[in-house]
């Protein structure tokens, strides 16, 4: 039988369609994965661009300033807050949102005493941002302001204070103040007063700090500034002697309450006294009073 020396076909070959299927394959790896990356590329570029093109609105809630002279004036009516819409690319929206880097401002310093009509502005907002306020406008009021110094005055409530106990005169640790407002408050002011109410526990010498208020001639609040805001009032407190319990009694209520002790005295005298002992008080009293003159 003889030998077939003719010469094999390689792409015939078992391994040519091995090696190519792999290399295929390697390839088809390859072409897909490309794919994926360029469209995961693409979405981030896509989301990149949406971001920095896509707009966006915030409302913002700032306190306002006022440029004023306050050294010459009280200005009131004014809102303290003021409500900021700002729009525009949303980076810059939430950027602005997160800082705050900006500040909301009424323009008064070329304006007199009286009311006006003033609309709020800003200053730091990035000039691609668009903005408005609420409200857009408010009315003020300025006023000259006025400085004066007054007496401070105590007034010390003992109708509390507990039996065989007296009050004595009440001192502060600070004669007068200092009152600042619109000189049409100051001007209301009357007096600035110390208020203290004793109780039935209080039956040694107070000390206590109290707050200043300025109040008109009906005893009513005025709204002006006292510098300081609060006094040191010290009250001597003692209790009555058992022996002259009676007359100090007497002579401490008809101090403190004229009108309703002096109705009690005439109830007392017409129902326990006879007009022989009234006669025999008021002997006792001019003699007293003559012989007090004479020494």
């Amino acid at each position: 039988m003889q030998k077939n020396n003719k010469p094999q076909n390689p792409f015939n070959s078992r391994w040519f369609f091995r090696i190519s299927a792999l290399v295929l394959a390697v390839l088809l790896f390859i072409y897909v994965n490309g794919e994926k990356l360029g469209n995961t590329h693409k979405t981030e570029l896509n989301t990149e661009t949406t971001s920095l093109t896509s707009t966006k609105k915030k409302t913002l809630t700032m306190p306002l300033d006022l440029t004023v002279d306050s050294d010459r004036y009280i200005v009131s009516g004014y809102p303290k807050n003021v409500k900021v819409t700002v729009s525009g690319p949303a980076a810059l929206v939430t950027a602005t949102a997160n800082t705050q880097n900006f500040k909301v401002y009424a323009d008064l310093s070329s304006l007199g005493p009286g009311k006006h009509v003033v609309k709020p502005k800003q200053t730091g907002l990035n000039n691609d941002l668009t903005y408005h306020f609420k409200p857009k406008q408010f009315t003020v009021l300025i006023q000259s302001r006025k400085t004066e110094s007054m007496a401070v005055q105590t007034k010390v409530d003992t109708s509390q204070l507990a039996d065989g106990y007296k009050a004595g005169k009440a001192t502060t640790s600070m004669d007068n103040v200092q009152i600042t407002g619109a000189i049409a408050e100051v001007n209301k002011v009357d007096h600035v007063v110390a208020s203290v109410s004793l109780s039935k526990k209080d039956k040694t010498n107070i000390s206590k700090q109290v707050t200043l208020q300025a109040v008109d001639k009906n005893g009513n609040t005025v709204n002006v500034v006292i510098t300081p805001q609060t006094t040191t009032i010290k009250i001597p407190i003692s209790k009555q002697n058992s022996a002259a319990g009676s007359s100090s009694s007497s002579s401490s209520d008809s101090g403190h309450s004229t009108t309703s002790d002096n109705s009690d005295n005439d109830s007392s005298s017409s129902s326990d006294q006879s007009s022989s002992n009234s006669n025999s008080s008021e002997d006792s009293h001019s003699s007293i009073s003559s012989s007090s003159t004479s020494n």
